[in-house]
């Protein structure tokens, strides 16, 4: 563990050791940010830094056989990495509910939501947690989550989730799922894929998870951050904000961030390391950040379309039959999962894993 102050270490006793989460920090009544979450200055958000743009592109999804649709999303992966959709077929009040049922899971006393803290939990298929990764962090991000692991074939878990909100995140995953495949299928088919067949749709999508992600009001935003910049090593994520907003995505000039403001019922779709990694750099996983809120506890739920745990990732065949070089080796994702979770978020340097 990074070395810390007295103070800090008791603070992360409190949070992390004892499974309190952020969100117990604030309840006890904190008025300024302590320092175990103050950032060093050249790593917070400033205000020069965020630039005015139209933000990400937006794309209407309701007809996904539109080849100007299917041109605008490979378009938008390339260049921008995020888009937002709307029309996608999730309903409005699929989407209400789960985002109702993050806030409540969170609003739990203590007793009962320490049962599913990391080391707690009846089942790994759901764990509660906070920041990234602490003990490797010097400096720790305002967050705390739930996750949801969805695993082929297991059918005993859904009965150990926490009752508030399982019924709503396993509706959200069964909607928002034919949604995921319908993306990927037009992305894969911009790279030459024209067919999944049921064995290689474990390369691309077999153990998706869902973050009921939780960022309490902060007293000081400016001297911390929500999620630090990263980028998700997913084949793709789905991501629903609330209406405070808060992300930002690294701009194409690599120097500024654009904030990507919250659109009633859409949701935010981003292009993930792993699919980066198959296209030979054709689709770009772009870094983003959450920045921290002074006056609403707010919340996210995103979901990962992760690829299967002992997949082989590198760039597709399709891709290389022309004769490009690849930029990448084949990486189990496991092992490329296991690396990017050894360490403090710390932009794109998870990529270099799988480097050539």
């Amino acid at each position: 563990m990074p070395p810390r102050n007295p103070n800090s270490e008791e603070v992360f006793d409190f949070v992390v050791n004892k499974g309190n989460g952020i969100k117990g920090l604030v309840d006890a009544g904190i008025e300024t940010v302590p320092d175990l979450y103050i950032l060093p200055v050249e790593d917070r958000l400033e205000a020069s830094e965020v630039v005015s743009v139209d933000s990400i592109p937006v794309i209407d999804a309701s007809n996904l056989d539109d080849p100007k649709v299917t041109d605008s999303i490979c378009e938008a992966a390339s260049k921008w990495g995020f888009f937002q959709i709307i029309n996608h077929g999730v309903p409005l009040q699929v989407l209400n509910n789960v985002r109702e049922a993050a806030h409540k899971f969170h609003g739990l006393p203590y007793q009962e939501k320490n049962k599913y803290w990391v080391g707690n939990s009846p089942t790994h298929t759901v764990t509660l947690t906070t920041s990234f990764a602490p003990q490797a962090e010097t400096a720790l991000e305002w967050k705390d989550y739930l996750a949801f692991r969805f695993v082929p074939g297991d059918q005993e878990s859904f009965a150990l989730w926490p009752p508030v909100c399982r019924e709503e995140v396993v509706e959200y995953m069964k909607r928002a799922e034919p949604v995921i495949w319908k993306l990927l299928k037009v992305l894969l088919k911009g790279i030459n894929v024209k067919e999944i067949d049921k064995a290689r749709e474990y390369t691309f999508l077999d153990t998706p998870v869902v973050y009921c992600n939780y960022y309490p009001r902060c007293p000081n935003p400016d001297l911390t951050a929500g999620v630090l910049p990263h980028s998700d090593i997913a084949t793709l994520t789905l991501l629903l904000q609330d209406d405070s907003g808060g992300l930002y995505v690294r701009a194409t000039d690599d120097h500024s961030w654009i904030h990507v403001p919250p659109i009633h019922g859409a949701l935010v779709i981003n292009i993930g390391d792993c699919l980066q990694i198959m296209s030979n750099d054709r689709y770009k996983s772009v870094e983003h950040r959450v920045v921290a809120n002074a006056s609403n506890n707010r919340v996210s739920v995103p979901i990962f379309a992760n690829p299967g745990f002992n997949a082989a990732i590198g760039p597709l065949p399709e891709v290389l039959q022309t004769g490009e070089k690849p930029l990448y080796k084949q990486v189990i994702f496991s092992d490329y999962l296991k690396h990017h979770c050894s360490k403090k978020h710390e932009g794109k340097k998870t990529m270099d894993f799988a480097r050539i």
